[in-house]
């Protein structure tokens, strides 16, 4: 996402509202009662802090320590802010631990030390060794950084690593093994050129020499031309790689150079740099926002390009977060004593590897990609690639315990990785999949309630985002008064349509006659017809189903049935049936609960019908294997009641047309969802060992309480309702939904707009 389209004001309400910060401190045990408060402090938590006592490593037995890493920083050198001190950078730490929990689920604490004297950083981190499992240094200046990691590495016994450095080494270090094989040059023969000798650009520089670069190859740029040999005053890391060059200038160094990468600033480098190049050049431009050239200019300059940014709408992102989630978590989970130049090796090449594999669907279809494939276009993975969490950290597991670093040693590998697929639940990532698949393609919605502020608000995210082209209904003047109330910049120029205005009446008139033509059989005359399409979900509904937007989203001011109705009269059923489902985040993962707003006592063969449509939706839009609980009060014939008979019938049924469909039922709620105690009382059950994800209810009364009762208890979050059977995309918002459920809603829609294109 670019940098200009996150606005100050959003970044700052984000941040503050409605609880201040990112991250919070959630009890992992039971804290109900009495008793439960006596175990988890006084009398009972005096019996592990003797046990820790007697052995020192029970600490990773009894407490959080192993799954701990302190993100610490002392705010000299904050994103590309500079010196603005700890507590202005807290954000960024705080930033830091989300990445760390959602991609490898890794706790974390930020710490922001008020301290830029060395020795003094050295020894209040090295005085945390107790309580963390690891260190992440973060946003040091050079060259202090250097030191406090080379000092906190020798002097402490957890790892320790200053991401700054090695993260972006690490990731471009996998770029650049791959981009050698495609243009089959050999580590040791080509010449590197490096723009920017801060502490990331010194990192990459080791770690390419540890790939086989050779130190002689390599000439380093900072603000003042080329590090040679001959400059005066040189100390440190740039007099250790000072070269032996007639070369003074960047443009000069160029010339015949293989690769060239950039850690600098933006727009140091120009098209005719390039064609200075040698053949098949290797163009890592790592600036960001702006890259050192940018990408299209890059491209079009020479044909036998390979070039990586740093920014996601490239493609090759040089992306940090490819890399240290999933090296402390191996580092963790072997209880290393540091994070050595093995592991860093072993993370690039793990990296590297990965995007030789064959890209799985879930991945392909996160960016609406038919395919993706080794080469000049993908020689990194991306970074929604779920599998980097399954290939870097066994990597860095095991040549932890290769180099003799690992206090507990892994032996079968087969179920750590079983393990860590586990520990990661999948909330997060399926609105992240869903969001970047739909940001592939930029789909005509059009907005029934464009004169909500929420409506307007989400509507102006998703666009900035790429993910909408919005068509707003509505009172023209009214909506853009409202626009520059709430100071929407970039929303001035969005189309704008009234149905009511005298400028839109042919418009309305073709679209009256269409509809008195699906309805003249069924009630409607030709005035009523008029009428109803001035009423904006009228007119909406009729613009998908003239091809004129791919999508209608509507409901946030009115009731559902008057929402749907104009629907399902104006485009209709594609099967005969209509249902709808939510989609409730959970701990647990993602379920999906059908059909909770539109069929009231459904029949067995209606019921069967619902449970295949939501069966498709799950696994073609969601990349998830369905798996249907068909629930009840009841388990597995244990009730006559005709709900229960019901159930059992809807299973005969499915079983008939989607034989290799995992659904089971009639069963319990509380069985379906706990899947250990499935698999122990019912261990036939199809649903053994997994649970369910699926849960289709006999009638719209239990299925309507249950998501809201969910959903109100706090700690689940739903979207919907999400339809299903409608010929064309419409979707309905839920009365009173906040701005952050109808983005999501938006994309959602885009990603069902996108399949009927394909249809």
């Amino acid at each position: 996402m670019a940098k200009d389209v996150i606005r100050k004001e959003d970044a700052l309400e984000y941040h503050e509202h409605s609880i201040p910060g990112k991250i919070a401190v959630i009890p992992t045990k039971g804290t109900q009662s009495q008793r439960d408060l006596a175990l988890a402090y006084s009398p009972g938590v005096a019996y592990p802090c003797l046990e820790i006592a007697n052995n020192k490593e029970d600490v990773y037995k009894y407490t959080t320590k192993g799954n701990l890493v302190a993100v610490i920083s002392n705010g000299t050198a904050v994103l590309g802010l500079g010196n603005i001190g700890p507590e202005a950078s807290k954000p960024v730490m705080e930033g830091k631990g989300v990445l760390f929990k959602i991609f490898a689920g890794i706790d974390v604490f930020d710490i922001e030390v008020d301290s830029t004297d060395v020795d003094e950083f050295v020894r209040i981190v090295k005085s945390l060794e107790p309580t963390f499992g690891g260190i992440n240094l973060e946003d040091i200046k050079a060259p202090d950084c250097f030191e406090i990691e080379t000092r906190l590495k020798q002097e402490m016994n957890i790892p320790v690593m200053h991401d700054d450095q090695h993260g972006t080494a690490i990731i471009s270090g996998a770029a650049l093994l791959n981009a050698l094989e495609l243009v089959n040059k050999k580590a040791e023969e080509v010449k590197v050129v490096v723009s920017g000798a801060g502490a990331s650009a010194i990192s990459c520089v080791k770690i390419f020499i540890e790939l086989g670069v050779s130190k002689s190859n390599i000439i380093v740029c900072d603000s003042r031309g080329v590090i040679h040999t001959e400059r005066e005053n040189l100390t440190g890391h740039k007099a250790e790689f000072a070269a032996n060059t007639d070369a003074r200038t960047l443009e000069e160094a160029m010339q015949g150079a293989d690769v060239f990468l950039g850690l600098s600033m933006g727009n140091v480098v120009s098209p005719e740099m390039l064609q200075t190049m040698g053949d098949n050049p290797i163009v890592f431009a790592l600036a960001n926002p702006d890259p050192e050239i940018p990408y299209e200019i890059a491209m079009s300059s020479r044909e036998d390009l390979i070039m990586a940014t740093g920014r996601s709408d490239h493609p090759n992102q040089v992306n940090n977060v490819l890399g240290f989630p999933f090296i402390f978590r191996g580092a963790l989970d072997v209880r290393a004593t540091e994070i050595n130049e093995s592991m860093k090796l072993a993370a690039v090449k793990a990296i590297a590897d990965l995007a030789k594999q064959p890209v799985p669907d879930a991945v392909t279809k996160a960016y609406n990609l038919e395919s993706l494939n080794f080469g000049t276009s993908y020689i990194i993975p991306k970074p929604l690639d779920p599998r980097l969490l399954t290939s870097v950290a066994p990597a860095v597991a095991k040549a932890a315990m290769e180099t003799g670093v690992a206090q507990q040693p892994i032996t079968d590998w087969d179920e750590y990785k079983n393990e860590l697929q586990q520990r990661m639940g999948q909330e997060d990532n399926i609105i992240r999949r869903m969001n970047n698949k739909a940001r592939q393609t930029r789909k005509r919605i059009v907005f029934a309630e464009a004169d909500n502020p929420k409506v307007l608000k989400a509507i102006r995210v998703a666009k900035d985002e790429g993910i909408v082209d919005p068509i707003l209904l509505g009172n023209r003047e009214r909506i853009e008064a409202m626009i520059e109330a709430l100071e929407l910049k970039g929303m001035s120029k969005v189309t704008i349509i009234d149905p009511r205005a005298k400028e839109f009446a042919a418009q309305k008139e073709e679209y009256a006659k269409a509809y008195y033509e699906k309805r003249q059989r069924k009630g409607i005359i030709m005035e009523e017809a008029h009428d109803l399409m001035s009423k904006r979900n009228y007119f909406g509904a009729m613009m998908v189903e003239k091809g004129e937007a791919d999508a209608l989203l509507s409901g946030v001011t009115r009731n559902y049935a008057g929402t749907i109705r104009p629907a399902l009269e104006v485009i209709g059923a594609r099967d005969g049936l209509v249902a709808s489902m939510y989609l409730m985040l959970t701990k647990k993962g993602p379920l999906f609960f059908a059909d909770t707003t539109i069929n009231e006592n459904p029949s067995a063969e209606e019921l069967a019908k619902i449970t295949e449509m939501v069966a498709k939706t799950v696994k073609r839009d969601f990349d998830l294997e369905p798996r249907v609980a068909l629930l009840s009060h009841s388990n597995f014939g244990g009730s006559k009641h005709p709900d229960s008979t019901r159930m059992r019938q809807v299973r005969q049924l499915l079983k008939e047309k989607m034989p290799n469909l995992k659904v089971d039922g009639e069963i319990q709620a509380n069985f379906a969802v706990n899947k250990e105690a499935l698999t122990n009382v019912f261990p036939f059950s199809e649903l053994a060992g997994e649970g369910a994800n699926i849960f289709i209810f006999p009638d719209l009364t239990s299925a309507n309480i249950s998501y809201k009762l969910l959903q109100e208890m706090g700690e689940v979050e739903a979207i919907g309702p999400i339809m299903l059977g409608m010929k064309k995309t419409v979707h309905i918002l839920q009365l009173g939904s906040e701005e952050r459920e109808i983005l999501h809603m938006i994309a959602l829609s885009n990603v069902d707009a996108q399949r009927f294109d394909q249809q």
